[in-house]
C-alpha cells in the first residue's frame, strides 16, 4: 500500500462518515408542531418550526390545514416580523360541539407570506404561532402544512406513518404521541403533565439526544478508521508492512 493509497483511503473514510451524519441531520429538518400534545379543553400556544431545506431557493409562503372535523373555536395568532398571516374561515360542512360549544364556522386554514426579503434561507428555521382553543376531545389533529419555496415549487407536508419524507405536523390530545409508543415498552408509565411547556421539553429532550447519539456514534466510527489507516503507515513506515 504507497502513500497515495493511504491518503485517499483517509479521504473516503473521512467523506462517509460525513455523509451518514448528514443524513439524519438532514431527515430531522421537518415542518413540525411545538408542543406536540394539548389537553381537551384548554387553550393552548402552538408553534409550526419551518426549516428551509434548498440550497438554491428560499421560502416564501407557509399555509397550515385545521381539519374541519377538529376546528378550533378560537384561532390568533403571534405576529411575525416581514410576514403577513391569513386566518381563512369556512362554514363547516356540519355543526361541530366542542367543550359545550357548536360551531358552524371556524378557521380551517392559516397562510403566512414573506415580505420581500423576508423569506427563509437556507439553514434557517422560522417560527409561527397560533393561540388556539378549545382544543376538542379527540385523538388527534393532522396539521397538513404546504410550503411554497422562491423557484415555485411546494413541499406537501402531508404524509402518514413513521417512515413518511414529508410527515404532517400532529397535534397528540388524547392519543399518545408517537415517539412514546416505543418508551413505553421499557419503562412505566409517565406522569400526567402538568403543562403543555412539560409535554415540550420532554419531546424537544427526545430528539436532541438521538441527534447527539447518531453524532457520537459516527463520530467514533471515523476515529477508529482514521486510527487504523495511521497505524497502517507507522508500520510500514519501520518496514513491518
Amino acid at each position: 500500500m504507497n502513500k497515495r493509497t493511504l491518503i485517499t483511503a483517509t479521504v473516503a473514510v473521512g467523506a462517509g462518515a460525513l455523509l451518514a451524519l448528514a443524513a439524519p441531520l438532514a431527515a430531522s429538518a421537518h415542518v413540525e408542531v411545538t408542543p406536540n400534545t394539548a389537553a381537551a379543553g384548554t387553550y393552548s400556544e402552538i408553534s409550526f418550526r419551518v426549516p428551509t431545506e434548498s440550497a438554491t431557493a428560499t421560502t416564501t409562503k407557509v399555509e397550515v390545514d385545521i381539519p374541519a372535523a377538529t376546528p378550533f373555536p378560537s384561532v390568533s395568532y403571534v405576529a411575525v416580523p416581514g410576514w403577513d398571516t391569513e386566518l381563512v374561515t369556512e362554514t363547516l360542512p356540519k355543526p361541530v360541539k366542542v367543550d359545550k360549544t357548536t360551531i358552524t364556522k371556524a378557521v380551517t386554514r392559516v397562510i403566512w407570506t414573506a415580505q420581500p426579503g423576508s423569506e427563509i434561507k437556507e439553514n434557517e428555521i422560522r417560527q409561527f404561532t397560533l393561540s388556539v382553543g378549545a382544543v376538542p376531545d379527540t385523538g388527534k389533529i393532522v396539521l397538513n402544512a404546504l410550503q411554497t419555496y422562491s423557484d415555485g415549487s411546494v413541499v406537501e407536508w402531508t404524509g402518514t406513518g413513521e417512515s413518511a419524507d414529508h410527515p404532517s405536523p400532529v397535534l397528540y390530545v388524547n392519543d399518545k404521541p408517537v415517539e412514546e409508543h416505543d418508551a413505553d415498552a421499557v419503562s412505566a408509565p409517565p406522569a400526567a403533565h402538568d403543562s403543555d411547556t412539560t409535554a415540550a421539553a420532554s419531546s424537544s429532550s427526545s430528539s436532541s439526544g438521538d441527534t447527539l447519539a447518531r453524532v457520537l456514534g459516527i463520530g467514533g466510527l471515523v476515529v477508529g478508521a482514521v486510527g487504523v489507516v495511521l497505524s497502517v503507515v507507522t508500520l510500514r513506515r519501520k518496514g513491518t508492512v
